[in-house]
């Protein structure tokens, strides 16, 4: 079996832009290891006809190849980090190539809030694929992605390595920035013990806002001062003149007391090793998420309300601000002592995600087995 897997390159491409084209990779390296596949090969939808450096450090001997240059050299394409085009989909299925569209983002946000709020958004044609996949995240919306793609839609494992982020570790690490949360123990005593928060919620969707988090932090403020000595919200430049987000700010202690920065768009690892020791995060139906990892994976308390992470980091449920802020003020009493255990926590998130597990190999060889066994489009 030969598998194309979409990507999007584009000029001044980051791999830290967001988690699907880190997604991409970490699924092509699971496909790398199953038995029957002959071939793994990168599906270019963008202009450059290059991927950030990152990518052949981290997967190396990953061909780039455009829509035409793929025709010939693929039985399965998954449209996943970059849009294909409908009729050269189409021209491949009836070649009897399979289409699968895996589904990263959160599904009905994707469908709805470009209308809402006069966005661009997804103009495919719905049922150009033979199966739809979905990450356990976005199980609930199974039924209504099989009536609008006429397909058949699937969940698949979430999937993540630590690597591009090991990469970007030993990067800062030559200009002198350490990542990790025992490397950050002297800049927080130095700044009154306090926590030094952030909050990396992108703000372009209401699934992950920094609304709910900015209240976690100032409710832990108002409860005990001294637990936090700082609260950068991160992505919010595009917002700072807005009235609502104005309101909201300026009804915070944290703002009034010159504890709050607002900043742009910052990679964790960055900045992280220099400004901050914790985050709060806060997600409405998108539980799984990449960011969660790589603050677990430095140590760092994470302050969230993911249900799948219910077991590590420090958890709070829904929309409660409150409890939040006594998770927060939990972990800024007691994280030092209680490393060892939170770090085993983690390990064990990281050891179910890992691409390369028996039980994630077993779940997509029984999807891609399913899938080459059907005849035709559903």
């Amino acid at each position: 079996m030969r598998i194309g897997i979409s990507v999007l390159s584009h000029s001044g491409q980051s791999i830290w832009q967001n988690g699907l084209g880190q997604n991409a990779i970490f699924l092509a390296a699971a496909f790398r290891r199953l038995p029957f596949v002959r071939e793994v090969m990168l599906i270019d939808a963008g202009s450059e006809r290059a991927l950030p450096c990152e990518v052949e450090r981290v997967a190396p001997g990953l061909r780039l190849v455009t829509q035409r240059d793929a025709t010939d050299e693929v039985d399965v394409i998954v449209e996943m980090a970059g849009a294909l085009d409908c009729a050269w989909l189409d021209l491949m299925s009836a070649r009897g190539c399979k289409v699968v569209f895996c589904c990263c983002g959160q599904p009905y946000a994707a469908l709805v809030e470009p209308a809402v709020f006069d966005r661009p958004g997804s103009v495919q044609r719905p049922d150009r694929c033979d199966e739809v996949w979905l990450l356990p995240k976005d199980r609930l919306s199974i039924p209504w992605m099989r009536t609008l793609h006429r397909c058949p839609v699937h969940i698949v494992p979430f999937v993540w390595s630590p690597a591009f982020l090991e990469a970007r570790i030993a990067e800062i690490a030559r200009h002198g920035v350490h990542y990790g949360y025992a490397a950050a123990r002297e800049a927080r005593e130095a700044a009154g013990g306090g926590l030094r928060v952030a909050i990396f919620e992108p703000n372009i969707s209401v699934v992950k806002a920094s609304s709910i988090p900015m209240l976690v932090c100032d409710e832990a403020w108002r409860m005990e001062r001294g637990a936090v000595s700082a609260m950068h919200v991160l992505n919010t430049l595009h917002m700072k003149d807005h009235r609502t987000m104005l309101h909201l700010a300026n009804s915070l202690d944290l703002v009034r007391e010159h504890r709050a920065t607002f900043h742009g768009r910052h990679d964790i690892a960055g900045f992280m090793g220099q400004h901050a020791d914790a985050v709060v995060s806060h997600q409405w139906n998108n539980d799984q998420n990449y960011a969660y990892l790589d603050v677990l994976y430095g140590d760092y308390p994470l302050i969230h309300n993911s249900p799948w992470l219910a077991d590590a980091g420090y958890y709070y449920p829904d929309f409660d601000a409150d409890a939040g802020a006594r998770q927060l003020l939990a972990a800024a009493r007691g994280h030092d002592a209680a490393l060892a255990a939170y770090r085993a926590r983690s390990r064990a998130v990281f050891d179910a995600v890992d691409p390369h597990s028996d039980a994630n190999l077993a779940a997509y060889a029984e999807r891609l087995l399913a899938l080459g066994a059907r005849g035709g489009n559903a």
